[in-house]
């Protein structure tokens, strides 16, 4: 062994025998064919392969060794302890390196004992009928599987049923089969829109699992918003898990709290608010949307001045939701100095008037003086205090005009775009059911030309607002008047199953769509809601539709492929919704 090698580690494929290939032994097997064998590892007292003097060797220490084979034999070889020499010393080097290794991986230190965890809470929920529980997991097994990519076949997608799938069995009360619960908390952390259902459903024993796997303790936080909330009841005990315990934990303890006495909650949140890090405190204050009220005013007001912009926002946007808060009559103040009643015109119309300056105590308020590009200062700035002033205010201010009549007066100055967008926004924050009306207008009219509205975007929000039923019949009348090319937002925020006029109305117009001799991909995404979201009770209307049509002349070629294969897959998925529906009822 005359060379050094260049490796740190020159045994990293010794084995426990002796035989190596390590850079630099000297004496190990070269050629082809397998290494000779150095039989079983040598005993003290007992002589190796390498001849006498190995136990010499062998006393040596690991860095000994390690130091003996980096340099090389000839330059360091090793200092034999309480014997000769060994005959051949690369060869005994690598036998005590072996002998060595095998008593480092025997030799690991037990881990420390801990105690066992507390046993899960009990769950008295009544156990799943077996057909169910064998659907939920085929449903659990397909997410897990890769998708084929291309088209989507006749077949349905069985992801997009658990969610449904989910939902009905926590309105029956049935709890998860514990076998099931680790690839529904796996599936639950991949799809944050299946979190609420499958926490709820996982109950207590889920909550229980995620305290022991770091990758599911996004279930600590979830849960709180069901039944399965941390203990408020001591008051030591939520001391010490506020100051103790991990972020997830803390936020799920904060819920609870403000579940049971939202002022308390503030208080709690006020203890440690100051030593808290800014993505933290952005987290903690975005908790105090649920039970958000009068009391909480203080606490926000006092977080206008933080040093994080992104908590002075939140804040800001938290007491304009409190109409009766004191910033919301400071933006009051300032919008109504930007917009007035015109009375010199043949018929009153309303006048604007846009800010010049964007001042501190505005900044401090929550306006940002740095518009998005493309957007100017003036009107920037006008929108934003628009939206965070009550909009009981501008019936005051318009001689006690309803909703409607405002929002139908003429605005001067092609201002009436940024103000009735700033008017809708502020309805969906305030969730003010009457100006959502007014700006929603009549489902007949144009899409982009509603009282209000510049996209169906903010439609979509405004509907979000009103009452099932009414957002439902909205979303119908739109439909019969314009078909569904703008429709996909309107029905992601109607409630599922569709109601019945609605579900009529998307049938109806998927029928008419078919008889256009095209298969707009736009129609793509509508499919795949009705897929989920039409009453089951249609499979037997539509199933008429899933023959493949003759081609017509000037059709898009294959569009009647496309859509045969499309009303086959929503029928057969409409079948199956109805099937995992029985096999829930099935107790």
């Amino acid at each position: 062994m005359t060379t050094a090698p260049t490796t740190a580690d020159p045994f990293t494929n010794v084995t426990a025998t002796g035989t190596s290939t390590a850079t630099g032994s000297g004496s190990a097997h070269s050629g082809p064919g397998p290494a000779p064998d150095r039989g079983s590892d040598p005993a003290p007292g007992s002589t190796s392969s390498s001849g006498s003097g190995f136990d010499a060797v062998a006393g040596l220490s690991w860095e000994e060794l390690v130091t003996s084979a980096l340099l090389g034999t000839d330059r360091r070889p090793p200092a034999p302890r309480g014997g000769p020499a060994p005959a051949d010393v690369p060869a005994a080097l690598l036998d005590a390196a072996a002998l060595h290794t095998v008593r480092q991986r025997a030799g690991l230190r037990p881990v420390v004992p801990q105690a066992r965890p507390a046993p899960a809470a009990p769950d008295p929920r009544p156990a799943l009928p077996e057909a169910a529980r064998l659907r939920l997991a085929h449903l659990l097994a397909d997410r897990a599987a890769p998708s084929a990519g291309g088209r989507r076949g006749a077949a349905p997608d069985l992801t997009e049923l658990i969610p449904q799938w989910l939902a009905t069995a926590n309105r029956m009360g049935y709890r998860a089969p514990a076998s099931l619960l680790p690839p529904l908390l796996d599936a639950a952390r991949a799809r944050t829109d299946l979190r609420p259902q499958a926490l709820a459903f996982a109950g207590p024993r889920g909550l229980w699992l995620a305290g022991l796997n770091p990758d599911w303790r996004f279930a600590l936080r979830g849960s709180a918003g069901g039944t399965l909330r941390p203990d408020v009841t001591d008051p030591d005990a939520v001391a010490r898990l506020w100051e103790e315990g991990l972020f997830a934990e803390r936020i799920a303890l904060l819920d609870a709290v403000r579940a049971q006495d939202a002022p308390a909650g503030t208080a709690l949140l006020a203890t440690t608010w100051a030593a808290e890090r800014a993505e933290d405190r952005l987290m903690f204050l975005d908790s105090l949307r649920s039970g958000l009220g009068n009391a909480d005013e203080p606490f926000l007001e006092q977080a206008l001045s933080d040093r994080s912009r992104n908590v002075r926002a939140t804040a800001a946007e938290l007491l304009s939701a409190l109409p009766a808060s004191a910033l919301a009559g400071r933006m009051a103040a300032r919008a109504l100095s930007c917009v007035h009643l015109d009375r010199t015109g043949v018929s009153p119309g309303i006048a604007v008037e846009a800010p010049h300056e964007c001042d501190a105590g505005m900044q401090r308020d929550g306006v940002a003086a740095v518009p998005p590009a493309g957007r100017g200062e003036r009107s920037w700035w006008l929108g934003q205090l628009v939206e965070a002033t009550p909009l009981d205010v501008w019936e005051e201010r318009f001689g006690g005009r309803a909703a409607e009549e405002v929002v139908a007066l003429p605005v001067a100055d092609e201002w009436a775009g940024e103000l009735h967008a700033a008017w809708c926004r502020a309805a969906v924050r305030q969730r003010n059911p009457y100006w959502s009306r007014a700006l929603l207008g009549r489902p007949s009219a144009p899409p982009a030309s509603g009282p209000g509205t510049a996209s169906i975007a903010e439609r979509s929000k405004l509907l979000s607002v009103l009452e099932e039923g009414e957002r439902a019949s909205w979303v119908a009348g739109f439909i019969a008047a314009h078909g569904l090319s703008e429709a996909f937002q309107l029905l992601g925020v109607c409630t599922v199953p569709w109601a019945g006029p609605l579900g009529r109305a998307v049938v109806d117009a998927l029928d008419i769509a078919r008889d256009g001799g095209s298969y707009p991909w736009s129609f793509s995404g509508v499919m795949g809601l009705a897929e989920r979201c039409l009453d089951p009770a249609e499979a037997d209307r539509l199933e008429v539709l899933t023959a493949a049509q003759d081609e017509q002349e000037g059709a898009s070629p294959g569009a009647g492929g496309y859509w045969s294969e499309a009303f086959q897959r929503l029928v057969s998925t409409l079948r199956l919704r109805a099937t995992m529906e029985a096999e829930l009822l099935a107790a």
